[in-house]
């Protein structure tokens, strides 16, 4: 069943009440963004480029402050943590990075044992063992051996994954996920998700333009434009929005708010002038 911000039967793991950003006043990126995020959910933060859903993401995750208002991550304000307080925060949080962001000079054994390496102090035996059970879990045991130059695109993104999960995070964060993926590829990434998120008890925030791709995965999504959540609500909700800009962009119409023409002279006044 679907949660949603309203929902009494899990708690909110992240809240943003009234956030604001800017890295200049007078122009600012985000306006007063209220969101919630609730315990063992998928959630999207959709829009088109420049909207302002990656900035959320980097304000929940701790990389930005924000300017105005509240972001409270597993119950702390994050804002607010100093630097050994986010590095521990951290630890509860997997990131999969748009196009996957291996190390190339490291085989994907030994991708997926970093954070492992950098947070724990384990014995080598059991070092190796949530590896090979971390990379099972995405069907990679068998390219342990193997270096990011080896590897597909999809079978790249599959390997981040298993390393954002390696610590078994309480919260999953997705910069586009679904980028530059083939229908196969594509349709493995959107079950492991779900999957993933769902054994793990964990929440997702999957931030991402592909709305029909994650209208596929998500329980509740948000919609940004111009630094504002402008709709929100499951994926049923979403496909039916009344509100114009929501509903060119689910539908990929040429007709709406986004225009087809770039502003010009009358075509007519055009053609005389030539």
């Amino acid at each position: 069943m679907p949660q949603t911000p309203d929902s009494t039967r899990a708690e909110a793991i992240i809240e943003l009440r009234n956030v604001s950003f800017a890295y200049d006043p007078a122009v600012p990126v985000l306006r007063d963004i209220n969101m919630s995020f609730r315990r063992g959910s998928v959630v999207g933060i959709m829009g088109q480029s420049g909207c302002g859903k990656t900035t959320t993401l980097r304000i929940i995750m701790g990389a930005l402050k924000a300017t105005g208002g509240e972001a409270r991550v597993l119950g702390e304000p994050i804002g607010e943590l100093d630097g050994e307080a986010l590095y521990a925060m951290r630890r509860k949080m997997g990131m999969l990075f748009q196009f996957g962001a291996l190390f190339t000079d490291m085989s994907v054994y030994e991708n997926v044992a970093f954070p492992l390496r950098e947070h724990l102090r384990l014995p080598d035996e059991l070092l190796h063992d949530l590896v090979m059970m971390k990379l099972n879990a995405v069907g990679l045991r068998g390219a342990a051996h193997l270096t990011p130059n080896e590897l597909s695109g999809g079978m790249a993104r599959r390997v981040a994954l298993a390393r954002s999960i390696a610590l078994d995070p309480r919260l999953i964060l997705y910069d586009e996920p679904f980028t530059g993926l083939d229908p196969i590829s594509f349709g493995v990434i959107v079950r492991l998700i779900r999957s993933l998120n769902d054994s793990l008890g964990a929440t997702s925030i999957i931030v991402t333009h592909d709305v029909q791709e994650a209208l596929g995965v998500v329980d509740y999504a948000y919609f940004m434009a111009a630094g504002r959540v402008i709709a929100q609500g499951t994926p049923a909700q979403i496909r039916a929005s009344h509100e114009p800009f929501v509903n060119q962009f689910v539908n990929g119409s040429s007709e709406g708010p986004v225009p087809f023409h770039y502003p010009a002279p009358e075509y007519a006044a055009d053609l005389a002038s030539g």
